[in-house]
């Protein structure tokens, strides 16, 4: 956890350890990180510190509650806190609270970003009314055991890979029906080819058929959302 803080907090009796990156100068926001369901490995660390150096405060959400031991032993956990649709966005919503309460982002405007099962834990926080100004989503699941009814108001981008098995294009569908029934405002990036986990260097020697690393979406994706940031946020100082 080089160069990043642990920060306690709690989601009802669960608690609850997330981990923060400052940035040197002032920030212009603060952005939640949601984690894939791996939880915290480096890949979303570096995000994090990514988001730092573009002076945004980060901090890495806490999904489990618990240690995860290894990536086949999250998808119990997972499993676990998504059974329950109002417990699941009870966890993401509590990630929220931590960082604008905490000092670093006293007064700063919010975003939220997540990576496979964390892009879906994003907007998962829009659907439950989370005061954010931007929620982004990296090769996230687009489906939810509850449909949004009322109006996002964050604005939203989605990068997706138009090969993920994960994430088939009648879910894409839907969740454009989904979002534009309640007026949402979005950005949806599809990468023809490109399957589920493409900003991990590291998916490659998962020898998981449904995941690829792809340089040119992790750039592109990374591109889009700091190009939205700057025009919500403004232009770094």
């Amino acid at each position: 956890m080089s160069g990043l803080e642990a920060v306690s907090y709690r989601d009802g009796a669960a608690e609850l350890t997330g981990w923060l990156a400052r940035p040197a100068g002032p920030p212009r926001a603060a952005v939640v990180v949601f984690p894939t369901i791996a939880h915290v490995t480096p890949p979303i660390e570096r995000r994090a510190i990514m988001l730092a150096e573009a002076c945004y405060v980060a901090l890495i959400a806490d999904l489990y509650s618990e240690p995860v031991e290894s990536f086949e032993a999250s998808r119990p956990l997972a499993e676990k806190l998504r059974a329950d649709v109002d417990v699941y966005r009870g966890r993401t919503l509590a990630a929220v609270d931590a960082l604008r309460d905490h000092p670093a982002a006293a007064g700063l405007p919010l975003a939220a970003i997540g990576y496979c099962m964390g892009g879906q834990a994003a907007l998962e926080a829009a659907r439950a009314g989370a005061n954010l100004a931007v929620v982004a989503s990296f090769h996230g699941l687009l489906d939810t055991a509850r449909p949004a009814e009322r109006p996002i108001t964050p604005r939203l981008l989605v990068c997706h890979g138009d090969a993920d098995p994960m994430v088939p294009r009648d879910q894409v569908l839907r969740f454009w029906e989904e979002m534009d029934a309640v007026g949402a405002r979005w950005h949806f990036h599809s990468y023809s080819g490109v399957k589920h986990g493409f900003t991990d260097p590291g998916s490659d020697a998962r020898g998981l058929p449904a995941i690829a690393y792809d340089a040119s979406a992790d750039r592109q994706s990374w591109a889009a959302l700091t190009s939205l940031f700057d025009e919500v946020f403004g232009p770094a100082g």
